[in-house]
């Protein structure tokens, strides 16, 4: 039995969630919070499985809560908001700098998405982001967590690459992609010499707020793909909601073509896209996510003698979508989310260190 915690000041949000989940068999709200404090207090004394987070909440926000449970009792943390403005948005993300796994939009206004859709991706969320051990964040560093950014963001003095006969870097992620998104972006130089453009697989309410938390985690621009704009390197171009991102003649397309594996974005499409233009000049990365999207894709890059790298098992939050690669063989390296920037670099000419 996964036991849920429900932490919302909204008591129509709890009984909707309360009724969503009672029934599934395996699925159980030990407690309800109406604000972060008492979610903080009940997940020390009930030790749940996963807490369903909001962000806005009187006396303790989300955020906070979210720091003190990763300090104190950590936990599998969803944040579940609705997104109604700017601000919001942008906490639910800094909340996953703190240690929450993921987030969700609630029903409403800004997520139109049919109410049984929303629901079968919470119980899908639950039921795999329960599972996901997770370490303390330590109070003391999050205080100080501006110095943390900045010192997970030194590059080293006077990186420089060397020419490389690959010209473009496309990523793809789902499930535990926005964390995993900034920790590889945030290792980017900004005189990276390529294009990189990332289909990420969130609900619409969020896309904006994450190109804004990820371009203010990075060196490197990170911005809304818009179609008909030119590539430029050192720049990343995050596909937007309900259109299919590709680039043809190093010019940005966006479709709204039927969804391909239910995703639209969908990396496939993406990936698809860099092997017909690139060909062996093409760089795939896949990080943690549900699903097998951008498999195949990846597939026709390492079959056009491209470059392909994937997020390992153990690293992952989900495997799916780089494990669907690995089964296809369409992976050069599998590596740890630590090493994945290294990895790149490396493909794009790094210059070695005792060279420079």
């Amino acid at each position: 039995m996964i036991k849920v915690l429900v932490a919302d000041d909204s008591s129509v949000v709890r009984e909707l969630l309360k009724d969503w989940l009672k029934l599934e068999t395996d699925l159980e709200i030990v407690a309800l919070a109406k604000d972060g404090e008492e979610a903080f207090q009940l997940t020390k004394n009930l030790k749940p499985d996963l807490i369903i987070m909001d962000i806005m909440m009187p006396r303790m926000s989300g955020i906070e809560a979210t720091e003190n449970i990763m300090a104190y009792c950590p936990t599998p943390i969803l944040i579940f908001s609705s997104v109604v403005n700017e601000e919001e948005t942008d906490i639910s993300f800094e909340a996953i700098s703190r240690g929450a796994l993921d987030v969700m939009a609630k029903p409403g206004e800004n997520n139109k998405a049919p109410e049984h859709r929303i629901r079968e991706e919470l119980i899908k969320k639950i039921r795999l982001l329960s599972r996901i051990p997770v370490l303390p964040h330590p109070l003391a560093k999050l205080r100080d967590r501006e110095k943390q950014r900045k010192a997970k963001k030194l590059i080293p003095q006077g990186i420089t690459f060397l020419p490389s006969d690959y010209k473009i870097l496309g990523i793809g992620a789902s499930t535990g992609g926005p964390k995993a998104l900034s920790e590889v972006l945030r290792a980017f130089p900004e005189n990276f010499p390529s294009p990189i453009l990332i289909v990420q697989h969130i609900a619409e309410a969020f896309i904006d707020g994450l190109a804004r938390w990820l371009n203010r985690e990075s060196k490197i621009s990170v911005k809304i793909a818009q179609a008909g704009e030119m590539v430029k390197p050192g720049i990343a171009y995050l596909g937007p909601p309900e259109r299919h991102l590709s680039v043809k003649s190093a010019k940005i397309e966006l479709s709204a073509d039927p969804p391909v594996n239910n995703c639209r974005p969908s990396v496939d499409v993406l990936f698809q896209s860099l092997a017909e233009s690139y060909g062996p000049k093409s760089v795939a990365v896949l990080l943690t996510g549900m699903g097998s999207d951008g498999a195949k894709g990846m597939k026709a890059i390492y079959d056009k003698g491209g470059k392909t790298i994937a997020q390992d098992e153990t690293s992952s939050i989900v495997f799916g979508m780089p494990g669907s690669a690995v089964k296809l063989r369409a992976v050069n390296e599998l590596k740890p989310l630590a090493k994945i920037p290294e990895a790149i670099f490396n493909t794009f000419g790094l210059k070695p260190e005792r060279s420079r």
